[in-house]
């Protein structure tokens, strides 16, 4: 009997029963509401209690996922399913749903882990390919959740100036909509098969951003009791200061007046989307470049979060839980892929330099010289990569990693993915979010690898470190080696390559480089 003819299962929920089906064994439940649809006097709300349904619905198929359009940035077309076919789901502001894969619907008490997909807080959905949850639950019998929920302008513009009281929560509707999801698990998840007392919290890129974002929130406390954060640590977020500039920029672009708030209610998806490029422009970056990535995203409002991540230290909550951190070697190398220079490896050593010079500063003339002789072998685009790697994603999670270690009652653990994919020749060595099928153990389902036995072994090894994690808080593998906690001064950082390996201070020059220059040594 195939998976087409197994029969359907149905689940009771606190909202409805829902039907799922089976995916390679697994069964799987889609697009469940967790909150009320965000749409008309709902829209920019924090999330509203879902009203049950009646009768069976059917969970088999993905629904929409949040408005989008016209912001996700273009790449090479080369790479176009670099990660798999993309998502063919209609935009909608209907899009308060989760999935949930399960081993089996019994009384057991599995670990649970939910999913925040990346896309910098503004684009991104949990109904990928690479995402399907079946090989993570069955290789770690665990519950996997992935969560959609509100992004960009209709989750994060701040009115709580401009449009009353009830708006005062506006600038995180869709931080909030991760708390709404998370009170989902928690009051769901023994009917699935899951332990809601063992849930871990694991998102890449703006996911990851969201994992630190949770671990700052009153509102999350008892929601979830680990945290994984792939290639996203966020350090700092959007002063409230800040926020309401930007949205004072967006209703002029809008044509609104402060006294007309309403209108921004039954505005077209379409017209709201068209303002967020040139708001943004109009704002001009943070005085924080390096720390404060999201221009929509969440604010620091003192209440729903009281302060930023992890900025001027680690907060005082939530330090019992354990966390582990990690980024992509070569992170910077998805993101430079459209430009021809070095795409093509053609990029001149003065070219680089200017480009260096618009991170660095006064700092240039050191950070060019201090690539230059670690890697004196390496094109000046290679050199770019790792400049600008180690400039916009690793000193982030340095510096979440050693000021929550230095408080945290539990354990921290960084990694190092490193391992290159010989696809496109190697050019794109290993890049920003290419760890996500390995962490779903689905790399068959993209264009990612070459899908050699190595690459296999490395997939097989990340989703059982991670479930192993989720499930007691170690990561402790036969894949692996022993991976201590990570502390100052001797840093241990699990490299993730063809042979795992442990190393004390992985690139220590030039974490010392950046932690000097940002001031967070």
């Amino acid at each position: 009997m195939n998976d087409a003819t197994l029969p359907a299962l149905v689940v009771e929920t606190t909202g409805g029963r829902v039907r799922g089906a089976m995916v390679e064994g697994i069964t799987a439940f889609k697009a469940i509401p967790y909150a009320a649809p965000p749409v008309g006097p709902l829209r920019f709300l924090p999330p509203r209690p879902l009203d049950p349904w009646a009768g069976i619905r059917d969970a088999t198929q993905y629904a929409g996922h949040a408005p989008q359009a016209g912001l996700r940035a273009a790449t090479r077309p080369e790479l176009e399913t670099f990660s798999g076919p993309p998502d063919a789901s209609p935009e909608s502001e209907d899009c308060l749903t989760l999935h949930v894969w399960t081993p089996r619907i019994d009384g057991a008490r599995r670990p649970v882990m939910v999913w925040l997909h990346g896309g910098a807080f503004s684009t991104g959905s949990a109904n990928s390919e690479r995402l399907r949850g079946s090989r993570l639950a069955k290789r770690g019998d665990v519950v996997v959740v992935a969560v959609n929920h509100r992004l960009n302008i209709f989750g994060h513009l701040d009115l709580s100036n401009v449009g009353g009281g009830e708006f005062v929560h506006s600038g995180n509707a869709g931080t909030l909509d991760m708390i709404a999801a998370l009170q989902w698990v928690r009051d769901n998840a023994a009917a699935f098969g899951g332990d809601p007392g063992n849930v871990t919290i694991f998102g890449e890129s703006g996911g990851g951003g969201k994992v630190s974002t949770l671990l700052t929130m009153p509102a999350a406390e008892g929601l979830f009791h680990k945290g994984i954060i792939q290639s996203g640590a966020a350090v700092r977020h959007r002063t409230k200061e800040r926020a309401l500039a930007l949205t004072e920029l967006v209703l002029k672009e809008l044509g609104i007046s402060s006294g007309a708030i309403d209108q921004l209610r039954t505005l077209p998806v379409a017209r709201l989307l068209a303002a967020i490029k040139p708001a943004e422009k109009a704002l001009g970056p943070s005085p924080y470049r390096l720390f404060d990535r999201y221009p929509f995203g969440p604010v620091v409002d003192g209440d729903v979060l009281p302060r930023h991540p992890s900025d001027p230290d680690a907060p005082d909550i939530m330090l019992n839980i354990p966390v582990l951190i990690g980024d992509m070697k070569d992170e910077n190398a998805h993101f430079l892929a459209p430009d021809d220079l070095v795409w093509n490896r053609t990029l001149t050593e003065a070219q680089m330099v200017v480009r260096v010079r618009a991170i660095a500063g006064p700092h240039t003339d050191r950070v060019v010289e201090t690539y230059r002789k670690l890697y004196p072998d390496a094109s000046p685009a290679d050199r770019l990569i790792s400049t600008t790697t180690d400039s916009n994603f690793r000193i982030r999670s340095l510096v979440l990693a050693q000021r929550r270690a230095a408080k945290a009652t539990a354990p921290v653990f960084m990694y190092s993915f490193d391992w290159e994919t010989p696809v496109h020749g190697g050019k794109m060595k290993a890049p920003h979010a290419m760890d996500v099928p390995f962490t779903f153990d689905t790399i068959d389902l993209t264009n990612a690898t070459d899908g050699s036995e190595t690459a296999k072994r490395l997939a097989a090894a990340m989703s059982g470190v991670w479930a192993a994690f989720a499930r007691n808080g170690v990561p402790d593998h036969p894949l692996i080696p022993h991976w201590p906690a990570y502390r100052t001064p001797e840093r241990a950082t699990l490299v993730l390559d063809s042979t795992c390996r442990v190393v004390n201070d992985l690139r220590g020059e030039t974490r010392a480089l950046w932690q000097d220059i940002t001031g967070t040594a």
